[in-house]
Order: C-alpha cells, then structure tokens, then sequence
C-alpha cells in the first residue's frame, strides 16, 4: 500500500463533496509529475485528502478504487485520473502551518514542491500526520 496527499480547491470540489458523492474521478491534474504519481497509483491505496487557498489544511481521508485510466472526458492518454472513496473526515483538520511547525517533515514533498497536487507521502510521514489530525487509521 502507498499513501498520497491529493490537493484540491473547496470552492470547487471539497472533502465534504466528497462525503455527499461517496466516490469520484480524481481528475484535472495535467503536472507531468503529479500525473506520474497518479499512473503509480493502486487500488487500496490510501490518500489525505487536503483544502488548498486559504484553508490549507487536511480534510479526510480516502481510499484509491481503480486503477489509473485515461481521463474519458479529454482526448489525451498521458492524462490519467483514478477514482476514489470518501473514508472518513480527520478528527482535527491538520493545518499546513502546523506541519511546517512541527518541524517533523524535513523533506516532505507538499513543503519541498508547494505547487505540486499529487504528493506521494512516506509510511512514516503518513503515521505522523494521522497521529496529528487525532484520527485513528
């Protein structure tokens, strides 16, 4: 199993959109290496699911449930999607701030590539940042 960090706008798809959908195609990525990350992807797979703009902050968690395909709705087979499930809302949403903070994650790609929206996220960081959020996995 892997684990990933997968950012998305609220305004225009939330965790809580998420929750309501149960499942969705994870799409609109187009960075050559977050879409490398998505084609790594498995099923079971777990991600963070984190509010970019002005939350910047861990929502929940969820799980991968296929494996990465070209996006249907675009005309490109270098643009791969996976479709995910809603798992559960952390307990306390974890902010970016506090990340930077703990001084925990030296290396962690969401502090080392900010821009990046498919983060791969080590066993290791993955149990501090659940341990953070209060959640139990």
């Amino acid at each position: 199993m892997a684990y990933w960090l997968l950012k998305t706008e609220p305004e225009k798809y939330s965790y809580f959109n998420l929750e309501r959908d149960g499942s969705t195609v994870w799409d609109g990525v187009n960075n050559p290496l977050a879409l490398k990350h998505i084609r790594n992807m498995l099923i079971g797979d777990l991600a963070l699911i984190y509010h970019t703009g002005k939350e910047r902050q861990v929502m929940g968690i969820a799980e991968v449930v296929t494996q990465p395909y070209a996006d249907p709705t675009l005309n490109d087979p270098k643009r791969v999607v996976v479709d995910i499930k809603a798992l559960r809302r952390v307990s306390v949403p974890l902010e970016l701030a506090q990340i930077k903070q703990s001084g925990q994650f030296p290396d962690f790609d969401l502090l080392r590539l900010p821009r990046l929206s498919v983060v791969p996220v080590s066993e290791f960081y993955w149990q501090k940042l659940i341990s953070l959020t209060n959640s139990t996995e």
